[in-house]
C-alpha cells in the first residue's frame, strides 16, 4: 500500500492514546496531527508491525518546529495515530537530509 495524504479527511485516536502520548512523551494530539501539513514529511511502511493491517512510520515537524516521529495506520478515510514522540538522534539525521 502506498500512502497518499490527499485520500484522508482527518484523524482518529484510540482512547488510551489520548492520554498516553501526552503523559509519556509530552506530545499533544493536535501537535502530532500538525506534522501531516508541514514539509518535509517522510512516510515509510512499517512492515514489522503490519501483519494484520498496513502501518506506517512518519517523520515530520509541527507548526512550532518540533520534530516528531509517529506511527499510524489508515482506517477508512481517517488516519489513526498509534504513537507520537520526539525524534531520536538517528531519525533527526534522516530528517535533516530531507530538508536540504
Amino acid at each position: 500500500m502506498i500512502f497518499d495524504p490527499a485520500h484522508y479527511t482527518g484523524f482518529e485516536w484510540d482512547p488510551g492514546n489520548l492520554t498516553k502520548n501526552p503523559a509519556k512523551h509530552d506530545v499533544a494530539c493536535r501537535e502530532a496531527e500538525e506534522i501531516f501539513f508541514n514539509q518535509p514529511l517522510i512516510v515509510a511502511p512499517d512492515p514489522a508491525h503490519s501483519q494484520t493491517k498496513a502501518r506506517f512510520r512518519v517523520l515530520g515537524r509541527t507548526n512550532d518546529d518540533r520534530w516528531l516521529h509517529l506511527n499510524f495506520t489508515p482506517r477508512g478515510d481517517k488516519l489513526r495515530i498509534i504513537s507520537a514522540r520526539p525524534m531520536n538522534r538517528k531519525e533527526r539525521t534522516i530528517y535533516e537530509k530531507h530538508q536540504r
